[in-house]
């Protein structure tokens, strides 16, 4: 990408014209609807999936991959529709996946079977990916100084928001028209966003046709390798994390991966320049998503179901309790600005914001069934803050370190490492719940007069629906073996928690070696 036209720069703010200021202004607020209904699907989905495996008579691994599907989509085509818009025009990029993303939520609305649901959901992770990569290029482009660290900044405003209601939201259409209507609402809102498109057309420079091309075998192998990668951690509870299904998984993404770099490295005009990964600090921030995803995306994913199956609580209460989690999103965004606007470095909010991350899911293992929600409020409130001190501030500070010709490329990295971290720390999540939850439940089944079918209850209670694993194991005490697959799922959960509070620290520690020894100074 490296031969890519540089944008023109956007003019200083005060010799702007009054159209053209106006043209931007709604350039930035069709792209932040179009930001804010991506990351509200993810959350909002997570609160459907007890109704929706209810609905659907899901088990856990199709029911998984209606997230799943979505994540890895994103995490396969981010870095693509990056690469694409840098060469097609970012605008003809965005309003594709608009569209995209606009009739697969329309399907999964009208779904009538989980994998119909998957399907969809797929489809609209790939219509995600360009919302967010040529989003991101699009204000890169069309804005300059500090107009542009304050898009940004609502950028990530806009995406905690989303991610903020989309529990709310979710749980109060999934109890009063159904979960049908948490996907309904997201195709009425991207079309909107492409009722804008001519007026973002005219607003933003004029990018691409450069006469590169697309890379094709680039962007193939990265999909396939994604794939594989993603499969073999969603199976592993399934299959066994040592079967030579799950194990050739893994060896291909490795295969597939390697053989990627040799042949971006190799290409004229790759999809991803790897000379950009030579900016230590570059990276550091760009793992800073990952980072999020594993401490705050996985609780984000899986807290509603854990309400649900060790607590009791419905759908209306676990989107209210959720709150507490996505509330900081939705703030510490613009706060993070305004304190960099005031001296305080960018790279101390990350490290606060990293530390956040790995507190706040120690702490959250004084979660339990008959837990008082003040005690863990504190928790989901700094885990939340974790995410959004560094939501949007992280993206403006990366791409400020690339050559604009390469703005959309680098956009689809950073988005790549944070919905690819988000796909596999979620398959990480549940398979290991999984496994866990199954070793408990294979424990303790016995103690149950009549129980039997171990693993396909504990497949249904990974999943939440605890009412059909007490069914379907023909247990004589029901009441009794519910309350032993309740103790047994939240055994599952703290058990995972620990582990992904050591994963933060770690992703921490190395992140912070990166932005030390990282340079400011932008790569070419």
């Amino acid at each position: 990408m490296s031969t890519q036209t540089t944008p023109s720069a956007a003019p200083p703010s005060g010799a702007e014209g009054a159209p053209e200021r106006q043209g931007r202004t709604a350039t930035l607020a069709a792209v932040l609807l179009a930001v804010f209904v991506v990351p509200m699907s993810i959350s909002g989905t997570a609160v459907a999936l007890p109704e929706i495996g209810a609905d659907t008579h899901a088990g856990l691994a199709p029911l998984q991959w209606v997230v799943n599907g979505f994540n890895v989509a994103f995490a396969c085509f981010t870095l693509v529709w990056g690469s694409v818009a840098d060469i097609v025009g970012r605008v003809k990029a965005f309003a594709a996946g608009a569209a995209v993303y606009a009739v697969a939520s329309l399907g999964g609305a009208l779904a009538t079977d989980v994998l119909w649901l998957d399907a969809t959901r797929a489809l609209a992770g790939i219509g995600g990916a360009a919302i967010f990569s040529c989003g991101a290029a699009i204000i890169a482009t069309a804005f300059d100084g500090p107009t542009r660290a304050k898009a940004f900044a609502l950028f990530g405003t806009v995406a905690g928001i989303g991610v903020a209601v989309g529990p709310s939201l979710a749980g109060a259409l999934v109890q009063g028209l159904g979960w049908r209507w948490v996907f309904a609402v997201h195709a009425v809102a991207l079309l909107l966003v492409l009722l804008a498109v001519p007026t973002i057309a005219r607003a933003v420079p004029t990018a691409g046709g450069s006469g590169a091309r697309v890379d094709v075998p680039g962007s193939a192998l990265f999909v396939v390798a994604m794939v594989l990668l993603t499969t073999a951690i969603v199976q592993g509870s399934q299959w066994g994390w040592g079967s030579p299904g799950v194990l050739g998984l893994f060896a291909g993404a490795v295969v597939v991966l390697a053989v990627f770099a040799a042949v971006e490295n190799r290409r004229e005009h790759p999809m991803l320049d790897l000379s950009v990964l030579g900016n230590r600090r570059f990276v550091g921030l760009c793992l800073v998503p990952v980072a999020a995803s594993f401490g705050f995306v996985t609780m984000l994913t899986y807290l509603p179901s854990y309400l649900a199956a060790a607590t009791g609580r419905d759908s209306g209460a676990a989107g209210l309790i959720m709150l507490l989690l996505t509330a900081p999103v939705l703030v510490c965004p613009m706060i993070a600005a305004k304190l960099v606007t005031r001296g305080i470095s960018a790279l101390t909010l990350v490290h606060v914001s990293l530390a956040c991350l790995v507190v706040g899911d120690l702490a959250l293992t004084l979660f339990s069934p008959d837990v008082v929600i003040l005690v863990v409020a504190l928790p989901m409130l700094v885990t939340g803050a974790g995410m959004g001190l560094s939501a949007g501030l992280v993206d403006g500070q990366a791409l400020e370190l690339i050559d604009p010709a390469k703005a959309g490329m680098a956009a689809g990295f950073l988005n790549t490492l944070r919905l690819g971290s988000e796909a596999i720390a979620v398959a990480v999540y549940g398979s290991v719940l999984a496994t866990v939850l199954r070793g408990r439940v294979e424990d303790g089944i016995g103690d149950h007069a009549g129980a039997a079918q171990a693993d396909r209850v504990a497949d249904l209670a990974a999943g939440g629906d605890l009412a059909r694993a007490t069914e379907l194991s023909g247990a004589v005490d029901t009441e009794s073996f519910t309350r032993f697959l309740a103790q047994s799922y939240d055994s599952a959960f703290h058990t995972v928690l620990w582990g992904l509070a050591a994963v933060c620290a770690v992703l921490c520690a190395v992140i912070a070696a990166l932005l030390r020894g990282g340079s400011p100074r932008r790569t070419a």
